[in-house]
C-alpha cells in the first residue's frame, strides 16, 4: 500500500500532482473527446482547461498525423491495449492554440471504470521541444 506522510492526505498530493504538476495530463473519452485538462496542459498548448474540455484531441494534433492518430485511438478504444504504456513513450508533433508546432513524448494508459469497461484514455505529455 502507498501512504502519505501524516501532514499531506493521499487525496490532497494526488491533486496537487495531478493538476499543478510539471507534466501535462490530457484524458479523453472513448470518442477522443477532451474531458481532463490540468495547468500543465494549459501551458504547453496555450488552451485554457475551458477551451479544450468537450473539444476533439484534434485541437493539437496537427492534420498531417490525425489519420494515423485516430486509427491507433480506435484500436485501443477497441482493445484496451497500446505499445504507449507501462513507461514507454511516443514522441510527436503537435500544435499549440497559436499555431505553433511543438514536439512532445507522451506515454498512455486507458481508464476503465469500476465495471472494468474502458472508458477513455489519459495521456501523460511532455513538451521536449529544443
Amino acid at each position: 500500500m502507498v501512504r502519505a506522510h501524516a501532514s499531506v492526505s493521499i487525496d490532497e498530493l494526488c491533486w496537487a500532482i495531478v493538476h499543478d504538476g510539471p507534466d501535462a495530463i490530457v484524458y479523453a473519452d472513448k470518442a477522443g473527446l477532451i474531458e481532463f485538462w490540468n495547468h500543465a496542459a494549459e501551458r504547453m498548448f496555450g488552451y485554457s482547461a475551458d477551451d479544450a474540455l468537450g473539444k476533439s484531441l484534434d485541437i493539437i494534433i496537427p492534420e498531417p498525423f490525425r489519420a494515423r492518430h485516430w486509427k491507433a485511438y480506435s484500436e485501443t478504444v477497441r482493445t484496451g491495449v497500446t505499445r504507449y504504456g507501462d513507461g514507454l513513450v511516443l514522441a510527436v508533433p503537435a500544435i499549440r492554440k497559436d499555431g505553433a508546432s511543438i514536439s512532445i513524448e507522451f506515454s498512455i494508459f486507458p481508464f476503465r471504470n469500476q465495471n472494468d469497461h474502458l472508458v477513455g484514455i489519459a495521456a501523460l505529455l511532455r513538451n521536449i521541444t529544443r
